[in-house]
Formats: C-alpha cells, sequence, structure tokens
C-alpha cells in the first residue's frame, strides 16, 4: 500500500503551502506558483513519470542487455486540459542515454517495456494522454571511464 500525508504548513495564514510526508519517511513542501516555496501537486505528477520510466529503463538497459549506461536523463513535458480537472491530454518523454556502444535496438525494447509493462504512473496518466516518446544516445568519450580489455599477465 502506497500512502502519503499533506498538512498545511501555516494554518493562521493565507499561504497554501503544504508540507508533504510520503509512507517512506520523506518530508519535501508543496506550494502554488503564489507561494513560489516548492512544486505544485501536478508538477509531481510529471516528476513521478519521469522517475518511474528512468527506472525502469535503466534497470533493463543494465540489467537484462549489460549496457554500459554512464548518464541518464528523463525529461517529461505535459499539456493540460483547459478545464479542471486540467488532467494531463499530451505527454511528451524525451530519454537521454549516455554510455558505451549502447544499442539502439535495446534501448528502443526498455523504453517499450517501461511503457506497456512496468511503469504504474505512464499507465494511469494513458487513461487521458497520449504519449510520445523520444531518444538520443550520447557516446561516452571519458578515457579513464572506457571499458577495457582485460590483459594476460606476464610473469
Amino acid at each position: 500500500m502506497i500512502t502519503a500525508k499533506v498538512e498545511l504548513n501555516q494554518p493562521l495564514r493565507q499561504q497554501r503551502q503544504f508540507v508533504a510526508q510520503t509512507g517512506s519517511g520523506h518530508h519535501l513542501l508543496l506550494d502554488d506558483t503564489a507561494g513560489g516555496t516548492g512544486p505544485k501537486p501536478i508538477e509531481l505528477v510529471a516528476v513521478g513519470l519521469a522517475g518511474c520510466t528512468a527506472f525502469d529503463v535503466v534497470t533493463i538497459l543494465r540489467q537484462k542487455y549489460h549496457q554500459r549506461v554512464t548518464g541518464y536523463e528523463v525529461r517529461v513535458e505535459a499539456d493540460q486540459a483547459e478545464r479542471p480537472p486540467q488532467v494531463f491530454t499530451a505527454v511528451r518523454i524525451h530519454h537521454v542515454v549516455t554510455g558505451f556502444e549502447i544499442d539502439v535496438a535495446a534501448l528502443e525494447e526498455a523504453i517499450r517495456l517501461s511503457e506497456e509493462k512496468y511503469c504504474s504512473v505512464g499507465a494511469m496518466m494513458q487513461k487521458t494522454a497520449s504519449f510520445h516518446t523520444t531518444y538520443e544516445i550520447v557516446q561516452d568519450n571519458t578515457a579513464w571511464a572506457k571499458p577495457t580489455q582485460a590483459v594476460g599477465v606476464q610473469g
């Protein structure tokens, strides 16, 4: 079971700042645009999607396909309906994977598995929004981090 709680931070003032607590004991501030001291709740939905798919994709790339990922970023942009409840209507997800000789087919399959099977946040959002996913692969050229071939020891 997933749990969360929010509590009005300054109940005697007009601001709408809340302290959120996750079931796992983490805290963060929630606010609106006027207060500007924390993210809006709807922004956390976009963050949740980015995080959910990021965990899936990087795990699949590393564990199933043995890809040498050295950096990874997921960017999410979402359009909302004009009228309440202003659900997401279109979502654009862009994956940027940095690594050594990343296999395009492995990345495409990892993204597909996340979108179609594993990411619970995405599955909920797909009820109201269309998804458009793109990716790019950046070749890591860091000399000291490049994989090396094992060389036999001579004695």
